[in-house]
């Protein structure tokens, strides 16, 4: 029996895939580049494109889209800094954008590769003759620019064919990324009432986290942020490899979206 075919859209390093995958699905996955850091890499079939150039119609045997667009604008304008905040008004045309700023210019530049996946659904439709249900995931900072998320898992936010029933999660919450408040509780710098349910690289389901050994403090010692990734530049390999792994999906989640949407689980409720 063939089994059907999904397709991941910016991959990584194939969040979602592991959830199909393990559910009996084969997924096709598209990037700009290839996420490899040592033995860590995605694992299924890979297409190096930009998302950008393609058409819905290269999609049409899909029976499932899911996709993570990138994240790093939205996350930043939701910071609490001056100069996040001040990107946000210059993109409303509120504001001037400070200097050196060489981000999107415009809301539509800001959210091209978020429409870009509506765009793709739309075409492989029409290709198909038939509706493809499609998965889009972000961050909560993307909310104000796109639009209200249908539901999320702790930090995972969700656009677009999104199930009713989805699994429930447990102390998921938003922790910073790289920086104050993600500390181990027994030292002085953390910040109270941030979840720590499971240390040593076991953060709750739906903490955007490395899954990496060890306590999450980026000071000296720590093997948070890939042993030190954090001083590195942000085009280094190691920064590249902690964002990677940090976007990863959660299994709970992307098995959860794997098992409503295999064709045979439609064909048993149906």
């Amino acid at each position: 029996m063939t089994r059907p075919l999904a397709i991941d859209l910016f991959c990584g390093l194939g969040g979602w895939t592991e959830g199909l995958l393990s559910e009996g699905w084969r997924v096709r996955g598209y990037d700009i580049e290839a996420h490899e850091y040592g033995d860590e890499r995605y694992p299924a079939e890979l297409v190096l494109a930009d998302v950008m150039s393609l058409h819905g119609a290269d999609l049409a045997e899909a029976e499932l889209i899911v996709a993570s667009p990138p994240c790093t604008e939205f996350s930043y304008m939701a910071m609490p800094w001056g100069r996040a905040k001040q990107i946000a008004r210059a993109l409303r045309g509120e504001d001037e954008f400070p200097e050196g700023y060489n981000g999107s210019r415009t809301v539509a530049e800001l959210t091209a590769l978020f429409n870009a996946c509506f765009r793709l659904q739309r075409e492989a439709n029409e290709a198909a003759g038939r509706d493809i249900p499609m998965i889009v995931e972000n961050v909560r900072g993307a909310v104000p620019w796109v639009g209200k998320a249908a539901w999320n898992h702790g930090s995972f936010y969700l656009w677009g064919d999104v199930p009713a029933l989805m699994p429930e999660v447990v102390g998921a919450r938003k922790l910073p990324g790289c920086g104050h408040g993600w500390k181990h509780p027994d030292d002085p710098r953390h910040t109270p009432g941030l979840d720590f349910t499971r240390l040593a690289g076991k953060a709750a389901d739906g903490i955007k986290q490395a899954g990496l050994t060890g306590l999450r403090d980026n000071g000296k010692g720590s093997r948070w942020f890939q042993d030190g990734a954090a001083p590195s530049g942000s085009k280094s390999s190691a920064r590249k490899a902690a964002s990677a792994k940090i976007a990863k999906i959660p299994l709970a989640l992307s098995s959860h979206i794997a098992r409503v949407y295999h064709p045979g689980a439609i064909e048993v409720a149906a």
